[in-house]
């Protein structure tokens, strides 16, 4: 046992084991395309100011690096969906207002009020709870967003239940409302995509910011006045010319269009965005096989020839997606290779007989560019029938992410 002991870094150095990169490969964050997805938000946003999403570990480019980096680039706030991910930030030394989106659960209100992270309030006893929290710690007043339901149907107060809410919430004044919000359910839809969304998006989407309205006029209408209104994700900010006005909504909250894509193939055009995250690998095995050699389980690729196979330390693990076994491509030396037989869990192949000069040690880019070509998660999420947040938010926790600045 001592050996082991003997064998330890001085706590100073000590780091999270899956930071180190040993492994070639990683997934790198572009620092630069996210301040400038960023600048193309608040153009569109006008006079309303941004929460940036980073949630789900900032969409999969690491929620620290990524938060850190938008706190210095003066975002007004940041958006999570649990008090972990918001104690996660605060930890890292970020000190930006954190509201949490999807509220709390039970043993959530202390550790919201003691890491001074904002809830999303939704049940009266959301109120309770964070009244009780708040006065056991000695805090005067604490603030809370409160949610309603537009038409999402997953979380908020019906608007039909609102007064009744709010008649409730008066029983605790140190808790104060800052905040109304609302989600989007459609705008990532254009009505003629009534039939993915049978009530239409860009009519639906309408209809969801003039019962917004209506909310806000009831709770102004019971002498609260909420500092912060926010309704739009990163398709109301491309579409929604609402959210442009100044006068009700002052708070929009992009999600995926930071991360440099839009929502959806449609609203590709509405502003200039730049991917921000490469998923990078290496190749680590060369071996030519004869005609008729199986690669990986099952055997589901057969060599038709005399073939060269690369493998590479990357597999479903990681968040590669067995969907992607004999179908995705892969860069190497600047050109597309495609992956051979099924993704393990730790590794897969890549059939590179067409590539000259591959050597052990060339780069594989998964997700990104290199040389003229490009693989983006649209297509990705294509080959494995889900959608592109799915590909970056599924990107593992045991893949580094590197951080650089072009």
């Amino acid at each position: 046992m001592r050996q082991f002991e003997d064998a330890m870094p001085p706590a100073r150095d000590r780091r999270r084991a899956l930071d180190h990169t040993v492994r070639p490969t990683r997934a790198e964050v572009d620092l630069a395309a996210l301040r400038s997805n960023l600048a193309a938000a608040r153009a569109l946003a006008g006079k309303a100011e941004v929460l940036a999403v980073v949630k789900a570990n900032g969409y999969g480019h690491g929620a620290v690096p990524v938060a850190r980096e938008l706190e210095k680039a003066g975002v007004t706030m940041l958006g999570v969906a649990l008090v972990e991910e918001g104690l996660e930030l605060r930890n890292a030394g970020v000190k930006a207002p954190v509201l949490v989106l999807g509220g709390s659960y039970e043993g959530g209100y202390e550790l919201m009020v003691a890491y001074g992270l904002v809830p999303s309030v939704f049940r009266p006893e959301h109120v309770e709870k964070l009244a009780h929290a708040a006065a056991a710690q000695g805090k005067g007043e604490v603030v809370a967003h409160l949610k309603v339901d537009t038409g999402m149907g997953r979380i908020g107060v019906a608007l039909d239940e609102l007064d009744e809410f709010l008649d409730r919430a008066r029983a605790y004044p140190n808790v104060r409302l800052d905040g109304l919000l609302s989600h989007f359910a459609s705008a990532d839809l254009t009505d003629a995509g009534a039939a993915e969304a049978p009530r239409g998006g860009g009519r639906f989407t309408r209809e969801q910011v003039a019962r917004f309205r209506e909310a806000l006029g009831r709770v102004r209408a019971r002498g609260l006045n909420p500092r912060w209104r926010h309704l739009s994700n990163s398709a109301g900010v491309l579409d929604v010319p609402e959210v442009r006005d100044g006068l009700e909504l002052n708070l929009v909250r992009p999600g995926i269009m930071l991360y440099g894509l839009p929502p959806a193939g449609w609203l590709a055009d509405r502003a200039r965005l730049r991917p921000v995250l490469s998923w990078k690998t290496g190749v680590t095995h060369l071996k030519t096989v004869p005609k008729g050699t199986p690669v990986s389980y099952g055997g589901t690729w057969v060599a038709p020839r005399e073939s060269i196979i690369a493998t590479l330390p990357i597999g479903y693990a990681d968040g590669y997606s067995r969907a992607y076994s004999n179908r995705a491509p892969v860069l190497v030396r600047g050109q597309r290779a495609r992956i051979t037989g099924r993704v393990c869990m730790d590794m897969c192949m890549v059939d590179v007989t067409d590539v000259p000069g591959v050597q052990v040690g060339d780069e594989a880019v998964l997700l990104g560019e290199q040389g003229a070509e490009r693989i983006g998660a649209e297509e990705l999420a294509a080959l494995a029938s889900t959608i592109h947040y799915e590909v970056l938010c599924g990107v593992g926790a045991r893949v580094p992410r590197v951080t650089r600045d072009s």
